[in-house]
């Protein structure tokens, strides 16, 4: 059984002459442990999509599930990154990641250990006291996901994440994902325009159609890990590249 499920679902906002359609008939099923990267068209429904995974939308129509349940909601175990840092700014870099161990009840000395681990993980080490006003955009991207990631979910949902960044950094970020993900092994599901972010990082790359969006293409990523920005000039990357754009530009 996969990881996530999604069965013929669509999503219409509105009634009557009103309405959209956003998303019809999406059939998706991503494994455990899976980095599962989505790109299409601008307006084809890709943030409609995680939405309805985050459980913050409700499908119109289908199925949704997760571990073969019924998503009907937010939940703990799908945590999401968004294109804007959303971090507390009165809150200390440590603070901020430890936020979500407080709500769930964890002791302060173990919340504590928690978040300088994935502090860690993300580069930190050494920023711990420092307020969001003082990092830059790319650290403060890094304290959301140290602060999401601290709360172990089963998935990670993630919608452009690096969409704000300058390109240097926009690299450096990818490589740190890639890194994390190495050693954390947690099921990702990936939103991005950029093609080649998307053959950087995914294990598969699923192809959407304009609006209303559906899944046209998927294609397997095959490229040895761990990866580098280094990969970006080879043959095979290049080829799938290739392919991707041309279905996308069709779709444009």
């Amino acid at each position: 059984m996969s990881k996530l499920t999604l069965q013929g679902a669509g999503k219409v906002f509105g009634e009557g002459e009103n309405s959209v359609e956003a998303l019809s008939d999406i059939e998706l099923g991503i494994d455990e442990n899976e980095l599962a990267v989505i790109v299409g068209p601008s307006g084809c429904g890709k943030s409609t999509l995680l939405n309805i995974v985050a459980g913050l939308e409700q499908a119109s129509t289908g199925s949704v599930k997760m571990n073969g349940a019924e998503i009907t909601g937010p939940d703990a175990g799908r945590g999401m990154v968004f294109q804007s840092y959303t971090l507390f700014p009165w809150l200390t870099v440590q603070k901020n990641v430890e936020f979500g161990l407080k709500i769930k009840g964890i002791k302060p000395g173990a919340r504590q250990e928690t978040a300088r681990r994935y502090l860690e993980l993300v580069g930190l080490t050494g920023f711990e006291d420092a307020l969001p006003k003082a990092l830059s955009g790319g650290m403060k991207q890094r304290v959301a996901i140290a602060r999401v990631m601290a709360n172990k979910p089963e998935m990670l949902l993630m919608d452009e994440p690096f969409g704000a960044l300058d390109a240097q950094t926009r690299t450096q970020m990818q490589e740190l994902l890639l890194s994390a993900m190495e050693k954390e092994r947690t099921t990702v599901l990936f939103i991005t325009h950029d093609i080649d972010e998307a053959v950087l990082l995914a294990d598969n790359v699923y192809v959407m159609s304009r609006r209303p969006g559906r899944i046209r293409d998927k294609f397997k990523i095959d490229i040895p890990r761990p990866r580098d920005h280094r990969v970006t000039v080879s043959s095979e990357f290049t080829s799938l590249k290739k392919e991707i754009m041309e279905i996308l530009w069709e779709e444009s």
